[in-house]
């Protein structure tokens, strides 16, 4: 019995490309070829069938034969990779997210991730994307499944004289510090993750005339007094029609945290940011009512507060101070276990440390065990005998009475300075002279020789005198 197409898989995933799906069907004039593009046809429809699950336009309550088709695909996360290093959902998403109607659209919004640019953000039933103006197809890696996303922020844009917020809308696995360093060997490969964050910018202005458009454009113009609102809106209603329901828009509050440095562009208007350097990158921490953000700079990082074991102050200056945040890594081992914000300014500390750690019971490691260890080792070595041992006993307590009452700063700033204390005495107890105290001996003997042969020169000169007289008698 010949080989037959199966056309009915074939129609099912190119329903939007008739020409293709005539061209196979032209072609499929051998058993070979026939039975190569029901290959070809099942492998595909199994991708979309995948890409289902995460968001697309199908139908949860679909034939057995599809949702067995998404199972067999999540037991094999690793087909799902492309070779352009996507993973299947974002790979399929970019047809399946242009088929859809769009709902809204806001043209020429100002995008600084994944890329800078202008585009025009539009939202569908399963989709938030952006494309190009004048194009009708999104742009690749800005594409975003509503149930994929996992946290979206409005925050304040800093040091600008206007008014501007960004949206940052972050999907799963897209935020947390990874590491860099090479898997194992033996390890299984880790999938790239197709989704980056998603940043872009609007003014406090209300919308331009003719900017939004989309089968919902009328119902928009009702929540169309500022970009802010309509984003809101817009933004919190296609979650929920997606059924994302843990998902919802966090706003920075300056009732809750603010910085007490005073802002130049807009002084009347209290800075919820401070600025901070991730190595050698500038940006501003945001310290929210979930978690931490840094930005705005490429990577993102966000640190849910679910996630954080501890915060530490460290590298305590005159007027600057680090913070180490330990995570709580999951089992991958692909998540870094500390990251280190630096040169914070140190007026901020309090509003940090009591509005922040102290409100969401963060535990505090600047006193930490392990941090006290090298301190205490450092001491254990210079510490000999039991006169000594005695003596360091004496200087802990010391150490206690002149510590209470402190911050967690001021302690960590003294221990910095006894630290430094230390090193010097040491490097005072290690001196050895050298050749410069035999010089200064041998200038001691030099002195003491002159003295005698001045004392010598002086007697000599008595016998001369001595002499003389003599010779003055006789010629008496």
């Amino acid at each position: 019995m010949p080989a037959k197409l199966n056309v009915e898989t074939l129609q099912s995933v190119f329903q939007t490309r008739p020409d293709i799906l005539a061209g196979i069907q032209e072609a499929a004039d051998t058993p070979a070829r026939v039975g190569l593009f029901n290959e070809i046809a099942s492998f595909v429809y199994e991708r979309i069938a995948t890409a289902s699950d995460h968001g697309s336009t199908q139908d949860d309550d679909g034939p057995a034969a599809k949702r067995r088709r998404v199972d067999i695909a999540q037991v094999q996360p690793s087909q799902q990779t492309l070779s352009n290093g996507s993973t299947a959902g974002g790979g399929v998403s970019l047809d399946a997210a242009t088929s859809e109607q769009v709902l809204l659209e806001v043209k020429d919004i100002s995008a600084s991730a994944p890329q800078r640019k202008k585009y025009d953000v539009c939202f569908t039933k399963n989709f938030l994307y952006a494309r190009v103006s004048g194009s009708s197809t999104p742009v690749q890696g800005i594409v975003y499944p509503w149930k994929e996303i996992e946290h979206i922020f409005y925050l304040p844009v800093p040091e600008k004289s206007t008014v501007q917020h960004n949206y940052v809308v972050l999907p799963r696995n897209s935020y947390l510090p990874t590491r860099t360093a090479k898997p194992a060997a033996g390890a299984a490969p880790t999938s790239p993750t197709a989704l980056e964050p998603f940043v872009f910018t609007v003014p406090g202005a209300a919308p331009k005339p003719g900017s939004i458009g989309g089968a919902s454009a009328k119902t928009a113009e009702a929540v169309s007094d500022s970009y802010s609102t309509l984003f809101h809106w817009a933004l919190a209603t296609s979650l929920k029609s997606a059924g994302n329901h843990s998902c919802s828009i966090v706003a920075s509050d300056p009732k809750l945290f603010h910085s007490v440095t005073r802002q130049a562009h807009r002084p009347t208007e209290k800075a919820v940011h401070v600025k901070a350097f991730r190595g050698s990158k500038d940006g501003y921490l945001f310290f929210l009512p979930t978690g931490i953000l840094w930005g705005f700079k490429k990577p993102i990082v966000f640190l849910p507060l679910d996630r954080i074991a501890a915060l530490s102050f460290t590298s305590v200056l005159a007027r600057t101070f680090n913070i180490v945040v330990e995570l709580d890594v999951d089992e991958s081992g692909n998540v870094e276990k500390e990251i280190e914000f630096g040169m914070l300014d140190k007026e901020d500390f309090e509003g940090i440390n009591a509005n922040y750690v102290q409100r969401h019971g963060l535990a505090d490691k600047s006193m930490a065990e392990k941090r006290k260890a090298k301190r205490e080792l450092a001491e254990n070595n210079k510490t000999t005998g039991g006169e000594d041992d005695a003596n360091g006993t004496g200087e802990g307590e010391a150490e206690n009475a002149q510590t209470a009452g402190m911050t967690e700063l001021e302690k960590a700033q003294w221990e910095a300075e006894q630290q430094l204390q230390d090193e010097e005495d040491e490097d005072e107890e290690d001196y050895d002279p050298g050749s410069e105290g035999e010089s200064e001996g041998s200038g001691t003997s030099s002195e003491e020789e002159d003295d005698d042969e001045d004392a010598e020169g002086g007697e000599d000169d008595d016998d001369d005198e001595n002499d003389l007289d003599g010779e003055g008698m006789d010629e008496d």
